[in-house]
């Protein structure tokens, strides 16, 4: 017997959109979400970025920068869905928070400046959002400024993008008298008066400007669309029902961007703005099922977007609040109630979840459960971090967790007076824990611990959330570079006697030694000692002194390396010759002879691999030469250029901000360690001298 019920759980899921806000900062991300929240009633009060007043920019750093830092979640009912919201950084020192957020979005709406047009974050966030597959919608923002036109940056989007517009809006009115928009689906005008949106008849004049964009959007539709295409054919016009489908399942499959517009400062275009996430973007129930990833029970397994499968959730930011540590998921399969035990599934470990919250930016709101779709906050896990998947004991599955950036800035850190050191390394750790392109390391031969991030306004913003979070006092430095010291042109038959007669047994050894360059790095200890006039347990002592003696060079108290060390002759005595005689005579012996040789002074060094922009390849050369920098490849196309150069390590410091000022924010580069390399005279004087 056939039914016309329908399903609850296929109703919910088609009622959810899980979506992102993405640009370039001071595009209008954070105010586009808080009119969203003003619009659908979440707030009562409108939030402004200048008065420190947004509900997703609530951490105190974010209102004394007035840019958002951390990726927010918020949520919102709108024409009977439910829309949640990950306000997402537009600084590209955070592109990190912007990663894992994508992995778990769904849709995103991206916002562009109708002066800047495509920015060149916007651009980054675009590409990242390419690489996850996740459909857009496109919003460009402040049409009341002076100098907005849609046209050019709706012309940016097809150029820098590569993306086809879809502009399904006309505004009414330029810069300061801009009022409303003519919907072009409909074709009827939105006007707003006071925050009161009003619909109508499109007027005389903008009818025939109207109707040569809306034949405009038929015909770019029909070349994209086949159905869409036998339409326009047969009638010469599309049907409102039919472009609307076309639309969105261009939206869907990524062939084309749906453009609309507006002010959100005035809270001019938001509505339809919200109407076209409900009509365009995908349902968690459009989402392909996803498939679990490695080696071991759960690998190929996949969840269908389905309360009813087993549960499958993804972590992807952990914070440390006043209540307590929070573990933000995106439920892909199965039901969570409070209380359920669930299973780490790369470490085995099971938890057991102690608070379901929906979440509010800064706010949480209990729930007793949460299914397929949903994004919310737990409260109880203690091993989670982001990237960790999370699913039913009995039905294990590893998703893919989001890519992780290498750090490319390090600062040193300490504590400051009155701190504990021990205090200070937990809050790095717990740093570390939640934002995991943030790398905390101790160099091994500086002793320094380093804090390495993506960013200089990544690693500060780092420090001041030690600071002003944990109480602690953080000294922050420049990371000391690590220089070696070598043999250039060594010494033949040094003769060392060690003799130390201080009442009982005595001290002898006797050692003639070769010092010699080794090119390729290193250090080689042999010997060459005939009839028997050092026994071997003695020529191992020597071999352990030289290498006490390789900790600090004759030039500046730097390790050695590149040398090659025989033992040539040697004499012992009866009683007083041992290992220790000869180690220490080792020690003394090598330090003399590297004393006597023509030293040098080495630095590390790291091949860097820069893409720039073609129009910004002369000042990234000349900035990698003053930096001492040699460059060994280039190459060109598709308007941009990938520049391969050997740089000093000590030169890079700073390079991160230097590179985004020289190119507009558009260049990247990737590093990686490099041979030792030598000194120039100059500079080493220079070093030598401080």
């Amino acid at each position: 017997m056939r039914t016309n019920r329908l399903d609850p759980a296929a109703t919910y899921l088609s009622a959810v959109r899980n979506l992102g806000i993405l640009a370039h900062v001071d595009a209008g991300k954070t105010t586009v979400t808080e009119r969203i929240l003003f619009a659908t009633g979440a707030v009562h009060k409108r939030g402004e970025v200048h008065d420190g007043t947004t509900v997703t920019d609530f951490d105190p750093q974010e209102r004394d920068r007035g840019i958002t830092i951390f990726a927010a979640a918020v949520s919102c009912d709108w024409d009977g869905h439910r829309v949640n919201l990950i306000d997402t950084p537009g600084h590209v020192d955070f592109a990190d928070e912007v990663e894992r957020s994508l992995r778990v979005l769904d849709g995103a709406v991206a916002v562009f400046d109708a002066v800047a047009g495509v920015e060149p974050q916007s651009e980054s966030v675009w590409r990242q959002a390419d690489r996850h597959g996740v459909p857009r919608i496109a919003f460009v923002n402040k049409l009341d400024r002076a100098g907005a036109d849609l046209d050019t940056a709706v012309a940016s989007i097809r150029e820098r993008l590569g993306a086809v517009p879809l502009v399904v809006q006309l505004p009414i009115g330029r810069e300061d008298g801009f009022t409303g928009v003519v919907d072009l689906v409909r074709m009827r005008t939105l006007v707003w008066h006071d925050d009161l949106c009003t619909a109508g008849p499109v007027g005389p004049a903008l009818l025939d400007e109207a109707r040569r964009r809306r034949r405009l959007l038929e015909e770019t539709v029909a070349e994209l669309h086949p159905d869409a295409l036998e339409e326009f054919c047969a009638a010469s016009e599309l049907a409102e029902d039919t472009l609307e489908r076309a639309l969105r399942e261009l939206t869907l499959s990524g062939d084309a961007v749906v453009v609309l517009c507006g002010s959100a400062y005035r809270n001019r275009g938001i509505e339809p703005l919200l109407d076209a996430v409900v009509a365009y973007l995908p349902s968690p129930a459009d989402m392909p099922p996803v498939r679990g990833m490695g080696e071991g029970e759960g690998e190929g397994q996949e969840r269908a977007p389905d309360p009813a499968e087993p549960f499958a959730a993804l972590a992807f930011k952990v914070n440390a609040t006043a209540r307590g540590r929070l573990t933000c998921l995106r439920i892909y399969s199965g039901t969570l109630r409070k209380g359920d035990s669930v299973r780490d599934a790369a470490s085995g470990r099971i938890e057991r979840i102690a608070r379901i919250l929906r979440v509010q930016a800064g706010r949480h709101e209990e729930r007793e459960e949460a299914m397929a779709g949903d994004i919310v906050a737990v409260a109880g896990l203690k091993a989670a971090r982001p990237g960790t998947t999370l699913c039913a004991p009995d039905a294990p599955v590893l998703l893919e967790p989001p890519s992780v950036a290498d750090p490319v800035v390090s600062v040193a850190v300490e504590a400051g007076r009155g701190t504990d050191p021990e205090r200070l390394s937990a809050a790095l750790a717990r740093l570390a824990e939640e934002d995991p392109s943030l790398v905390v390391r101790t160099d091994p031969e500086t002793g320094q611990t380093v804090l390495s991030g993506l960013g200089e306004l990544h690693l500060e913003v780092a420090v001041e959330k030690i600071r002003r979070d944990q109480g602690v006092a953080v000294n922050v430095g420049r990371p000391r570079v690590s220089y070696r010291e070598t043999v250039l042109r060594g010494v033949s038959g040094l003769v060392y006697r060690h003799v130390k007669q201080d009442g009982g047994a005595g001290q002898f050894a006797q050692v003639v030694l070769d010092v010699e360059p080794m090119r390729e790095g290193g250090f080689e200890f042999r010997s060459t000692v005939v009839g028997g006039r050092v026994p071997q347990e003695y020529a191992r002592a020597v071999e352990a002194g030289c290498r006490d003696a390789l900790a600090e060079g004759p030039l500046g108290g730097h390790p050695v390396t590149g040398l090659r060390v025989t033992l040539t002759d040697g004499a012992t005595h009866s009683k007083d010759s041992s290992e220790p005689a000869f180690r220490a005579a080792g020690r003394f012996a090598l330090r003399e002879a590297l004393r006597t040789s023509v030293m040098g002074l080495l630095e590390p060094v790291a091949e860097v691999t820069v893409t720039v922009p073609e129009d910004g390849v002369g000042g990234v050369l000349g900035d990698l030469a003053a930096r001492r920098g040699q460059v060994s490849a280039s190459t060109a196309g598709a308007g941009s250029a990938v520049i391969t150069a050997t740089v000093p390590l000590a030169e890079l410091f700073g390079y991160a901000s230097r590179l985004r000022g020289r190119t507009q924010g558009r260049g990247t580069f990737s590093t990686r360690p490099a041979p030792l390399a030598p000194v120039p005279a100059a500079v080493a004087d220079a070093l030598l001298a401080r």
